[in-house]
């Protein structure tokens, strides 16, 4: 019989060194990790769509608000109203403000934004804006993830299909899992070298449907800004597929060109006037031809990023920054356009609520006339847009989220 085996003085020494190592890089792995810095509180109550509204009211007043950096419109899913300020995303009861719940990291917010039944929030890190994390609309609990190398800044734009995260350099596009369908632009230390067609562009505007992403960029030694349309869903995301490239006709210096939308696989651009011409929307296939073009009033930026038209039934409605123009979704023909409009609007009881000085406007969607207006006391200038849920109107007025309902009742 073998004699039981005896553990050393020795022994004991190097089992507490090797416990001791383990505990400090277990220690120095939780003080990196992204747990450590991360405080999410979930809520588990019931939720509900509110009922559509039957009618506009006649009367709003303010029954909440809540600060909100970090989105560019008013996010609402259901009864659910999201904030985003700092480096908190906060899930708000829609009819008081009060919060449900919180998901909070040490690092600043970039931008957030409502998609798939989520809160897509984006933070950034030494790499830039790309940690990203969808959190569920009514629990707060955290969904898909992902981290990338990004720009310090990103514009979110959803396509219905994709998200897209728009930097100065560098562009992608996430699908809902967040799994990334197309890489676009600058590439660190790439995988694949040469994948990308062209290097050193300003990535300006960018829009897409199911099939078809529409880049506008401005290159070096370029006279003009590009237009470039990929394919949404490539074989390898870090090889981005070509359907057309080209250069747009010149534009005049101080003009601002900007894709407008992407229906099936026909693109819209605004064109400020310059040396070609008068200011238009010009229409472009498949291939990159152009193949329609409409004469429009000479659009004057305020220094705001507009971003692409949002549908509403029959409707695309766009806003230059300081006019609201209504587009036909088939051709992209000009409906109508209401002047003087301090953002994007929305849709309630078959009208379109558009934001003017001091007012929302009840607007026709067929003519385009305004019915009526509804005075709403704003205690600030700012760019003002409209989000609609049951009988709530959200208005994001620069940095805040207001939530508006008749008489104010909360």
């Amino acid at each position: 019989m073998l004699a039981p085996e005896r553990r050393t003085r020795a022994d004991l020494i190097i089992a507490a060194i090797l416990v001791a190592a383990v505990l400090a890089a277990v220690s120095v792995v939780w003080l990196r990790s992204d747990a450590r810095g991360t405080t999410s509180i979930t809520w588990e109550g019931a939720t509900s769509a509110p009922p559509v509204a039957k009618s506009v009211p006649d009367t709003l007043a303010e029954s909440w608000r809540a600060r909100s950096a970090a989105t560019a419109h008013a996010v609402v899913i259901a009864d659910t109203a999201a904030t985003a300020d700092g480096d908190t995303v906060v899930g708000r009861d829609l009819q008081t403000g009060d919060e449900r719940w919180s998901y909070r990291r040490d690092r600043p917010l970039c931008a957030a934004i409502g998609a798939w039944g989520h809160i897509v929030s984006v933070y950034n890190d030494p790499r830039g804006c790309g940690q990203v994390t969808a959190l569920d609309a009514d629990t707060g609990a955290r969904g898909a993830q992902r981290s990338s190398d990004t720009d310090n800044e990103v514009r979110l734009v959803d396509t219905g299909t994709h998200l897209i995260a728009l930097g100065d350099t560098r562009l992608e596009m996430w699908r809902s899992d967040l799994v990334r369908t197309v890489e676009y632009g600058r590439v660190d230390a790439p995988v694949n070298p040469g994948a990308q067609p062209r290097s050193g562009c300003a990535l300006l505007s960018a829009d897409a449907d199911s099939g078809h992403l529409a880049v506008l960029e401005q290159c070096s030694k370029e006279p003009a800004a590009r237009l470039t349309l990929l394919d949404t869903t490539p074989e390898d995301s870090q090889k981005p597929e070509e359907f057309a490239s080209s250069i747009l006709p010149a534009a005049a210096p101080d003009g601002d060109a900007q894709i407008v939308a992407v229906v099936d696989d026909h693109t819209a651009v605004y064109l400020p006037a310059g040396p070609d011409g008068g200011a238009r929307l010009e229409v472009f296939d498949g291939s990159g031809s152009a193949v329609d073009r409409y004469e429009l009033p000479q659009v004057t930026k305020s220094g705001v990023d507009t971003g692409p038209a949002e549908k509403f039934d029959d409707l695309l409605l766009w806003w230059t920054g300081t006019d609201t123009i209504a587009l036909d979704t088939e051709d992209f023909t000009p409906l109508w356009t209401v002047q003087g409009t301090l953002g994007h609007g929305s849709e309630m009881a078959g009208s379109v609520l558009l934001p003017v000085d001091d007012a929302i406007a009840v607007v026709d969607p067929v003519s385009g006339e305004i019915a009526r207006t509804i005075e709403v006391d704003r205690d600030a200038d700012a760019t003002v847009s409209l989000s609609v849920a049951g009988e709530t109107v959200l208005e994001q007025r620069g940095d805040d989220v207001v939530a508006l309902t008749e008489s104010g009742r909360r």
